[in-house]
């Protein structure tokens, strides 16, 4: 299946390091740079470049510096007519108020798009960690683990695919790795607070009502078995003290089909996540997310709420947040869209994940994912479930992905009074 940009942007290496749960969130003292909107528009990043592309050819992507939009157009005289497809495309996600900057593109993202779509046998190379389309670089990027073997290996594959080297930047990367383990009991349940299965612990990502059923969203890895229902049952905050909130009763498949062209062998899914229903007596603050005391400082100590009154896409650039049980609320900026993330030591890969420069520890698999819009008011990105082994690096499946028919579907996650 060729989906413009549906391929991955970033391999990521992983293994899984144990479900240990990050405690609860710090509170928000900075201002994420968000996307105001109540409804984002629907699909990937990579297809909604694409789209935009398909209106206007010379479109080479974008990414936001600061509050100023950056666009890439092979022809800068296009840029009223890319603006205007850009704004058909995102809508009032695409706010306009801090300015467009445009630079020289090189390439189109369709022709970007089109070379990407024939990496994905790059991954049959020891070493290979990631493929993407760097839409801050206007080139594509391919991750390697920092052996000369790799790289030479990825550059004479490239000329057998008909990928010109000048279009390729080679980066060398760590690997990066599932988290999973607050700690206290929390009533009602909300995002960010640790969960426990078995003799693992989470985080609980966010409550959600799906096909009229209340319950909440975790890491598919957050189970018995990955991708399979086997009435996992969710604890809060563990399973000693018996407080069952939750049984899974949805998490999709690994699928061949849903891998990028040229990665065989493997089973893929857009989003690492499963949806427990939420047990008879529980009560849930729905569209909230714990809050901690202090960002980027460790800190566990619960001091207040977000509040989720949208859901949208992220680009590079954009300032994001997580809460885990492990390491607080954290936040950081975008780096990297829909790549495409191979889970070390086994067949698993998730496709179209994106990738954020900020804290995370091991137990912080099932993070919420969002931006601040407003005050505590903060727009749901996704839902996180690795990072890397030096913890500077999380990456997360998009709310997009999350929702896909051949996902968990359609989700209602926003607080009441908003619709989303």
């Amino acid at each position: 299946m060729v989906r413009l940009r549906r391929l991955a942007r970033i391999l990521l290496a992983l293994s899984v390091i144990g479900v240990f749960v990050v405690g609860a969130m710090p509170v928000i003292q900075a201002a994420s740079v968000g996307l105001p909107v109540v409804t984002g528009p629907r699909g990937t990043l990579d297809e909604l470049f694409g789209q935009v592309a398909a209106k206007v050819p010379e479109f080479g992507g974008m990414y936001r510096q600061g509050s100023t939009w950056v666009v890439y157009l092979t022809n800068p005289a296009r840029q009223a007519a890319a603006v205007a497809a850009i704004q058909a495309v995102f809508g009032s996600s695409f706010d306009t108020r801090g300015g467009v900057r445009v630079l020289p593109a090189t390439y189109g993202f369709g022709q970007l798009a089109a070379w990407h779509a024939r990496m994905g046998s790059l991954f049959d190379i020891r070493g290979v960690l990631l493929t993407d389309i760097d839409e801050a670089a206007n080139r594509l990027k391919v991750g390697v683990d920092g052996s000369s073997f790799a790289a030479s290996m990825v550059q004479a594959r490239l000329i057998q695919l008909g990928i010109p080297r000048a279009s390729v930047n080679l980066v060398r990367l760590q690997p990066l790795v599932p988290t999973a383990t607050l700690r206290d009991q929390i009533r009602p349940i909300e995002g960010g607070i640790q969960i426990a299965f078995s003799i693992y612990l989470c985080t609980l990502g966010f409550n959600a009502v799906r096909t009229g059923v209340n319950g909440f969203v975790v890491n598919s890895h957050c189970t018995d078995v990955q991708g399979q229902v086997t009435g996992t049952q969710h604890y809060q905050p563990s399973v000693a003290n018996g407080n069952l909130i939750g049984t899974e009763i949805a998490d999709p498949a690994w699928d061949p089909m849903k891998c990028p062209l040229g990665l065989t062998g493997h089973l893929c899914r857009y989003s690492d996540t499963a949806y427990s229903q939420r047990a008879a007596g529980v009560t849930a603050d729905q569209g909230f997310i714990a809050q901690t005391t202090a960002v980027n400082s460790g800190s566990l100590t619960i001091s207040g709420q977000f509040r989720i009154v949208s859901k949208g896409p992220s680009v590079v650039g954009d300032v994001v947040n997580k809460v885990g049980r492990t390491t607080g609320w954290s936040q950081g900026q975008v780096t990297a869209t829909c790549v495409d993330v191979i889970v070390l030591g086994s067949l698993n890969a998730d496709v179209c994940q994106d990738e954020v420069s900020a804290s995370v520890g091991a137990g912080d698999s099932g993070s919420p994912v969002f931006a601040i819009t407003s005050g505590n008011d903060v727009q749901l990105r996704g839902i996180l479930w690795g990072g890397s082994l030096d913890g500077t690096t999380f990456v997360y499946s998009p709310i997009a992905n999350i929702e896909r028919a051949d996902e968990l579907g359609p989700l209602t996650v926003c607080s009441v009074g908003f619709t989303c």
